[in-house]
């Protein structure tokens, strides 16, 4: 039923008075192709505050000429003189514009509440009507919504006429733009003691490359990336909201001596003035010169963090929270920073003082004094002259001399060690003693065999059971045969059957009577005697399987030992249990095996507490059922 407003609503403009921005014709509303944003939300303003809204508005190039966000328009509507956004132009009469209720904006959300709506009529009950999306547009802009409808939602609402609460507009937030950034063009300082890249486009200048490269005249180094502006976003009032503004940066802050700017084809690059070896100064400009000016060893001033993907010998030092990593890599100066390899062996000349040393797979060797340090390898041999409170693990561990360390492995071999906790499968200790109140703790590394046990013990009182039973179906089997008239039917049947006595016709009678009267004792006697075999049978293959755990375990005990030449001092020997199906015991971070190490053990029975003597002890395998 269509209700006729008795007050009729503003018109909207007239055709003399039309905004410039818009062009009102019988086939439709359109906007000017050449007009600002701003005037086409001045022309839109000027007739929804005249009362008017535009039916069959589209949307989406409504907010498009408005603003320039969201879709592109189509290709028929682009570059043209006029753009049609809608088909007509119609009065929005004040009692339609009663059914639409007012928003709630919270966080730059609008949220409107759709429900049934209804037309008051005098003198009538409430007559149902339905919204509009073109009205809906027309409304909220003049509640200060001019900006972000969500227009599939807002229309699937309206069509469906369900109730609900919905975010009918959201304001859009601006997009960041894109900071400048200094990349680099050459491969030759993509390989040398250049700044390495970040994801950002910046440089890490504490991270380096390799070694100077040599470079020649008019090459270009790096090459600046502009910054590019970010997007405006707006609220839901249609006021912009501009993006901060990206950061510049200047190729001549890293331009040194040798070293020009160039532009080529709108960008500007860093080039090299003449033939020499880069390098980076402390004001970290890059300069080339003629030749190199060696800072001998690692540090943040020279090659900085070096990444390597061969072999490396470095004469010089390495600095603290320096990290070298690469493979075969030897250090004939100090190290106090930290040495990563991939494999291969790790050789360091000198000392070895509060860094590290990690090996993914290969030997290493410090033919200095270790102190403060983490030395670990997975799967190699540690070679040390001197240890001092250092945490060192390994398939094998050699040391001279170890105080105050925590040592875990297969197999250590110490000379001397004081207030040390040391873990292995085999370990032989020259000396061993405390260091001031830290005493000396030994722990033979013993595999958990939990599981062999109990599949030993399993299969052993399996064995029990078949052998159980095959003797009680034996007893069965000598009582019936033990019955005097089965005994004598079987003698005689022996004799028979070895022509040892000929019977006559009335004998064989009577015989044949004996053997039908014995035939139950008979079957009884074979079906025993095939339930024995079978019985024993099944005690053979579970004894088997018992004796092939055993060897298993057996395996995964090995050669357990324990030897101290000599102790002097307070020196304790308990035995630490490991799963070996969790790998190799030593193969730990170094908290881990200090915790270990140097955690209570009290719960654990001694295998030697002393301070004099000496020790030998081998891993016994605990008593088992015979096999």
């Amino acid at each position: 039923m269509q209700v006729q407003n008795d007050a009729p609503a503003a018109e909207p403009a007239a055709e003399g008075e039309l905004p410039p921005a818009i062009v009102k014709r019988s086939d439709g509303v359109y906007f000017k192709g050449g007009a600002t944003g701003a005037a086409c939300q001045a022309g839109v303003n000027q007739f929804f505050l005249a009362g008017a809204y535009f039916a069959e508005l589209d949307y989406a190039v409504f907010i498009r000429m408005l603003y320039g966000v969201g879709p592109e328009l189509p290709q028929n509507l682009k570059d043209q003189p006029l753009i049609r956004f809608a088909d007509r132009v119609e009065p929005f009469h004040a009692q339609r514009r009663e059914l639409y209720k007012s928003v709630r904006i919270v966080d730059g959300e609008a949220e409107y509440y759709f429900e049934p709506v209804f037309f008051t009529v005098p003198d009538l009950p409430p007559q149902p009507a339905r919204l509009n999306f073109d009205e809906f547009v027309a409304d909220m802009w003049v509640k200060g919504i001019r900006f972000g409808i969500d227009a599939p939602a807002v229309k699937a609402t309206i069509a469906t006429g369900r109730v609900v609460r919905l975010i009918a507009a959201r304001k859009l937030n601006p997009t960041p733009g894109r900071d400048a950034a200094i990349v680099e063009v050459s491969q030759s300082i993509h390989r040398s003691n250049a700044p390495r890249e970040m994801a950002n486009g910046r440089f890490d200048l504490h991270t380096f490359q390799n070694r100077f490269p040599q470079v020649q005249p008019n090459v270009k180094l790096l090459r600046k990336v502009p910054r590019s502006p970010g997007l405006r976003g707006y609220e839901l009032s249609g006021i912009p909201l501009e993006p901060a503004e990206p950061r510049d940066v200047e190729l001549s802050s890293v331009a040194g001596a040798g070293t020009l700017l160039e532009q080529s084809g709108g960008v500007e690059y860093l080039v090299s003035a003449l033939e020499g070896f880069i390098s980076i100064d402390g004001s970290k400009k890059i300069s080339i010169g003629p030749k190199i000016i060696s800072r001998e060893g690692v540090s943040v001033r020279t090659t900085g963090n070096l990444q390597l993907t061969g072999e490396y010998e470095e004469f010089g030092e390495v600095q603290e929270q320096r990290v070298v990593e690469g493979g075969n890599i030897t250090i004939h100066g100090d190290v106090f920073g930290n040495i990563v390899s991939r494999g291969g062996n790790i050789a360091l000349q000198r000392n070895l003082v509060g860094g590290s040393t990690v090996n993914a797979g290969g030997n290493i060797v410090v033919k200095g004094v270790a102190s403060g340090s983490v030395i670990q390898t997975k799967l190699g041999e540690v070679v040390l002259g001197r240890a001092e409170s250092c945490i060192i693990s390994g398939t094998r561990v050699v040391i001279g001399e170890a105080s105050n360390c925590e040592i875990i492995a297969d197999e250590v071999l110490i000379k001397s060690a004081a207030g040390c906790a040391i873990a292995a499968r085999r370990m032989e200790v020259g000396r061993a003693g405390p260091r001031r109140q830290t005493e000396m703790l030994l722990f033979p590394l013993v595999p958990v065999t939990t599981k062999y046990d109990l599949a030993i013990a399993e299969h052993t009182e399996r064995a029990g059971r078949f052998g159980a039973q095959a003797q009680r179906f034996k007893a069965e089997l000598d009582a019936i045969a033990g019955e005097p008239e089965l005994r004598n039917y079987l003698t005689l049947a022996t004799r028979v059957r070895k022509q040892e006595v000929t019977l006559t016709p009335d004998q064989l009678a009577l015989f044949q009577k004996m053997a039908v009267s014995v035939g139950p004792s008979l079957r009884a006697v074979g079906k025993l005697s095939l339930s024995v075999k079978e019985a024993k049978a099944q005690e053979t293959v579970a004894l088997e399987q018992a004796a092939l755990v055993r060897k298993q375990r057996e395996t995964v005990i090995g050669h357990g030992r324990c030897t101290v030449q000599e102790v002097a001092g307070d020196t304790i020997v308990r035995e630490m249990k490991f799963n070996p199906d969790l790998g190799a015991a030593y193969d730990r971070p170094p908290k881990e095996i200090k915790t270990r190490l140097r955690g209570s053990t009290s719960g654990v029975a001694a295998i030697f507490s002393g301070s004099s003597g000496t020790v030998d002890w081998a891993a016994n395998s605990p008593s088992l059922p015979p096999v």
